[in-house]
């Protein structure tokens, strides 16, 4: 092409050269496109300070719909002579999608020397059109639905001590910032507002022996978090919540994890509808639409067995069931959500996974991407 436009007569030889290193060009292109994610799973954090790649690509959720995702991942060790402690690992997120929602996010586990302290840190922004069915069992399965526009920043911060190898114990602080808008019937928030800032402290007791924090195979990780969100704080009013998880994993056969998940998020107090547990999401119960049944307290189980097939390329099958209910005397087992799936799994980075999940509920299902494993 390029003899073409400045010689036109020019001989057929210049033509054939020229279309030969415009294939040449091509080729080095797309060789090292292919060479970027044929090796961004290699450890290279023996080699190089921080371990860095990107992937994106479109996907398609029932709460969402169509959109594009945008994943960073990296990996680095605060101490390289010692690997015997996992690789630390940091994520940004960012997602656009046709409905209007938009969402940037980064989120990290920090590992220090000798493994005696470490940090997890959670932050992100996002706008979405969204649905609301009101609080409690009976609206999420009964009622008709109504939307809003929901705008959300979340900043959280963990650091913990170890005491003792395996567990560790530290305080933690957070800020939420939720405001509703758009609201096509405003009676479902029951008198409340439409807008929310609460900010917590509280204190972590944890037991972590997983092998890879986020991709385990191996391992016991159980945590109780105990936050306080005190009127003094700016809070509308004072409340807590309590979070327990408790996760398993091991080795079935070549190539097969299985892993279990318990999770429980427990609330007292003036709990606004903006921080009342909600069943759903990208990481439990997946495939319901996240805040279809919300409540004070909520318990979710889940198992998933993991299998390598070949490659980078895995699969995952997963059961489980939960429950939303406004105090342990109105449990009601009769109640209780159905959930079960099966997802794609590609290592994009050494032991870090993109995971493209069908979720399948009660009457619902949706289609998830999302990078490392829920659980």
């Amino acid at each position: 092409m390029q003899g073409k436009t400045h010689a036109p007569a020019d001989s057929m030889e210049m033509a054939v050269d020229s279309m030969s290193g415009d294939s040449t060009v091509k080729k080095g292109f797309f060789h090292r496109f292919y060479n970027y994610f044929k090796s961004a799973n290699v450890d290279k954090t023996l080699t190089k300070k921080f371990d860095f790649s990107i992937i994106g690509g479109p996907h398609y959720s029932s709460d969402i719909k169509l959109g594009l995702g945008l994943v960073a991942a990296g990996l680095y060790r605060v101490d390289r002579k010692d690997l015997s402690i996992p690789p630390s690992n940091i994520s940004l997120f960012g997602d656009i999608t046709t409905t209007g929602f938009w969402l940037l996010g980064v989120r990290g586990n920090t590992l220090f020397k000798g493994a005696k302290y470490r940090l997890d840190f959670t932050t992100y922004f996002f706008s979405f059109p969204s649905a609301f069915w009101g609080i409690g069992y009976d609206k999420g399965m009964y009622g008709t639905p109504g939307s809003y526009k929901r705008m959300q920043s979340q900043v959280k911060v963990d650091f913990f001590f170890r005491l003792v190898p395996k567990f560790y114990l530290g305080p933690s602080v957070s800020f939420n910032y939720i405001k509703g808008k758009d609201f096509s019937d405003i009676s479902l928030l029951n008198g409340e507002n439409t807008q929310y800032t609460n900010t917590s402290i509280g204190v972590i007791l944890m037991y972590d022996s997983r092998d890879v924090i986020y991709n385990a195979s191996r391992g016991i990780y159980a945590r109780l978090d105990q936050r306080f969100y005190p009127s003094f704080f700016g809070n509308k009013g004072a409340f807590t919540q309590t979070e327990l998880i408790f996760d398993a994993y091991h080795k079935l056969w070549k190539g097969a994890v299985m892993a279990y998940d318990f999770y429980a998020q427990l609330g007292t107090g003036s709990v606004p509808w903006t921080m009342l547990a909600r069943l759903g999401g990208s990481y439990r119960m997946r495939g319901y639409y996240e805040g279809r049944y919300r409540d004070r307290q909520m318990v979710e189980v889940q198992a998933e067995l993991r299998q390598h097939i070949y490659n980078r390329h895995g699969v995952a099958v997963w059961v489980g069931a939960g429950n939303v209910f406004p105090t342990f005397g109105e449990f009601n087992p009769a109640h209780t959500l159905p959930n079960y799936g099966v997802g794609y799994r590609w290592e994009f980075k050494n032991k870090v996974n993109v995971r493209f999940d069908y979720g399948f509920g009660k009457g619902e299902n949706s289609f998830l991407f999302s990078i490392n494993e829920a659980f």
